[in-house]
């Protein structure tokens, strides 16, 4: 009688359900706070950048006044834009050349999935980690006239002395450290390159050797053109590592754009270093998008 009771009770009626509120949101906030960082510690040095390089700021002087094209005039005039820039231009291909190749031969060499290569490839990841003064201090340390190259050669040479061959040696000591990263996109572009058309080669009777140059690397062109512009805008953009080796030295044919804004700033200089970073925005444009440019048509016809 009970249940039936229960069962027979009549259930009070359905509360309403209240209207969903609809928040009008969109993603895009989300990312406000990053474009605030953006904004101000990015785009308006920048902005200020442009306008500072036409004017005769100074820590000298507490009036600014526009002085138009004379900054980059006078730069011109003394030789020390041109010879920044040739430093520059030449370090960069450099670390371009030796980075890529270095990573290169490191993927292949390091691309099958054995225990012992994956133990080498945290090794080789080691230097990526570490901080670039650090490690321009530590082979400065090795490369003096009494480091341990020396010694363990049984020479004397002074490796960061030399006006010729300095550059080259600076250009290797970036390449060393960045190298491991190369070597990791390389490796992933290697990866990812279909086993089935590797198969279609050699049953056509390809060789190894041929399967690889004429299948596989041309495969890995979406690889080749973003580490040729990492290092391009990398070393271009450097300064810790050929800071802490030379300093620019000797004679100044290691110092490259940075150093001197670096070096002019510290003088009090302002309007000149500025003017020297309106330069480099300048040279890293014009030198690094023509570049992605033909390697990205490289990729449309491969």
């Amino acid at each position: 009688m009970l249940t039936t009771a229960r069962a027979g009770t009549a259930r009070p009626p359905a509360t309403r359900s209240r209207p969903a509120i609809r928040r009008r949101t969109h993603p895009m906030w989300f990312m406000g706070p990053a474009f605030a960082i953006l904004l101000l510690f990015f785009f308006l040095p920048t902005l200020f950048n442009f306008i500072y390089a036409f004017t005769d700021w100074s820590g000298f002087k507490s009036e600014i006044r526009p002085v138009g094209v004379d900054n980059f005039t006078d730069l011109a005039s003394n030789g020390t834009l041109f010879r920044s820039l040739r430093v520059t231009v030449v370090y960069a291909v450099l670390v371009a050349i030796f980075q890529n190749a270095f990573g290169f031969g490191l993927a292949v060499l390091l691309e099958r999935d054995t225990w012992l290569n994956r133990v080498a490839r945290v090794f080789f990841l080691i230097p990526v980690l570490m901080s670039a003064l650090a490690v321009g201090y530590i082979f400065q340390a090795l490369l003096k006239p009494t480091g341990a190259v020396n010694q363990l050669l049984g020479i004397d040479y002074a490796w960061l002395g030399d006006t010729t061959w300095t550059i080259v040696i600076v250009a290797l000591i970036h390449s060393w450290k960045w190298m491991g990263l190369t070597m990791l996109i390389y490796l992933a572009g290697l990866k990812t390159i279909p086993e089935d058309v590797i198969e279609a080669a050699r049953i056509d009777g390809a060789s190894r050797w041929r399967t690889f140059w004429t299948v596989r690397f041309p495969l890995l062109a979406p690889a080749i053109t973003f580490n040729v512009a990492t290092a391009l805008l990398g070393s271009m953009n450097g300064f810790d590592v050929a800071q802490a080796t030379t300093g620019g030295g000797p004679a100044r044919t290691t110092e490259i754009l940075n150093i001197f804004i670096y070096r002019t700033f510290g003088q009090g200089l302002f309007a000149q270093a500025t003017t020297m970073s309106l330069v480099l925005f300048l040279l890293v444009a014009l030198m690094a998008f023509p570049v992605i440019y033909v390697l990205r048509k490289r990729e449309e016809i491969l």
